[in-house]
């Protein structure tokens, strides 16, 4: 028995780096858990390994692919026939340093790490509503710091700069205003959203970085056991049940970018809206 029995979590890129670690965590807190991947062999692979550590087997595969929107439709629509309630959505999947455009028309980052995520959130609203209270928690970054706006242009083309770091900050910068923007639509639904920052860590979210670059960047950085912390903390931590909107670092709220206005998330939210079709 846990503190989490009874609780249901969704959580994307659940098969490796961080989003690994915040399903052991909650497993082992006795969450019901749903590990939305790419791959289902290294679903299966997680939850095998989450199972024998945590003794948890409450746990079940959804196969999702971001950057293809009729993925993220059939991911939402295996989930909903479950019957599940869904009291937490993490949405941590993500990439960086990566060049090109998703399935479905978007530069590679900008697609993989917000138009997806936008998805499968607004068609996954009505049942966290339903299960509230509830939380949306969006795994974001420091380096939105590093955005000064969005490009509506280039967020529709290919990678142009070298390392694809300043589509990445882009990217992040949406996902901070995407939890702005959530927190204020669902006031006073029972639902609270945030963004996070957890760290500059070694994950897979790198692995599209060629090499030699890789090893160079992540040598440095932070375990994603130590990464998981802060997405653990704006899941479940008690005193967040009323805070909404926020961005968090080292589990402690911080005040995001100048960027990160309302006036741009009210338009990145009309915009991603009309991209995928998706109400909320």
């Amino acid at each position: 028995m846990g503190d989490l029995d009874g609780r249901t979590f969704l959580i994307t890129g659940a098969n490796t780096g961080i989003g690994l670690e915040t399903a052991r965590a909650l497993a082992g807190r006795g969450a019901r858990l749903f590990l939305a991947v790419r791959s289902e062999e290294r679903g299966r692979q997680a939850i095998e390994e989450i199972a024998t550590q945590t003794g948890n087997r409450n746990l079940e595969l959804l196969s999702l692919d971001l950057g293809d929107l009729d993925s993220v439709r059939r991911c939402a629509e295996t989930f909903l026939a479950t019957g599940a309630p869904l009291h937490v959505l993490i949405n941590n999947a993500g990439l960086a340093g990566a060049h090109g455009m998703t399935a479905s028309g978007f530069e590679i980052a900008f697609g993989t790490n917000h138009v997806g995520p936008f998805l499968l959130t607004a068609l996954l609203l009505d049942r966290l509503r339903l299960s509230a209270p509830a939380r949306i928690v969006n795994v974001a970054s420091v380096a939105h710091y590093n955005a000064s706006g969005i490009d509506w242009n280039a967020v529709r083309r290919r990678t142009r700069s070298f390392t694809g770091m300043r589509e990445y900050s882009v990217s992040k910068l949406a996902n901070v205003l995407h939890a702005q923007e959530l927190g204020r639509r669902l006031d006073g639904t029972g639902v609270t959203a945030c963004a996070l920052h957890p760290g500059t860590i070694a994950s897979d979210i790198w692995r599209r970085v060629p090499w030699p670059l890789r090893p160079l960047m992540t040598r440095r950085m932070k375990s994603p056991r130590e990464g998981a912390r802060t997405s653990v903390y704006c899941a479940t931590a008690p005193e967040l049940a009323g805070e909404t909107g926020g961005y968090y670092v080292d589990c402690r709220p911080q005040a995001p970018a100048a960027s990160a206005t309302l006036t741009l998330a009210g338009e990145l939210w009309r915009r991603s809206s009309e991209w995928t079709a998706a109400g909320g």
